[in-house]
């Protein structure tokens, strides 16, 4: 079982950016394709971005040519940098052992206009 966890949300005006990063532990991160989704308060939570253990990555619509996910294998780590913010944006994010594994605890990201 792979725990997680999330880092490096906050507080950002529209426009900015923002890097999450998710923590695994456990020895079989590398050989398992990574996923972030988000929650916004009173919706249902989605599906932003996966990255194949390939390094092979696949995005939303809403967030595409905006967010980029990589991975560091070495490092235990996934990451999504999010740029050209929006308010729309505003949700805890979370990561995923994708697709039926384990989720983080979540990280908030607030988008002011």
């Amino acid at each position: 079982q792979v725990q997680l966890v999330e880092s490096g949300g906050g507080l950002v005006q529209a426009g900015g950016s923002l890097r999450l990063s998710c923590a695994a532990s456990g020895s079989i991160f590398a050989n398992n394709a990574m996923a972030w989704y988000r929650q916004a308060p009173g919706k249902q939570r989605e599906l932003v971005a996966i990255i194949a253990k390939d390094g092979s990555t696949s995005y939303a619509d809403s967030v595409k040519g905006r967010f980029t996910i990589s991975r560091d294998n070495a490092k235990n780590t996934v990451y999504l940098e999010m740029n050209r913010l929006k308010p729309e944006d505003t949700a805890v994010y979370y990561c995923r052992d994708y697709p039926f594994g384990s989720w983080g605890q979540g990280t908030q990201v607030t988008v002011s206009s």
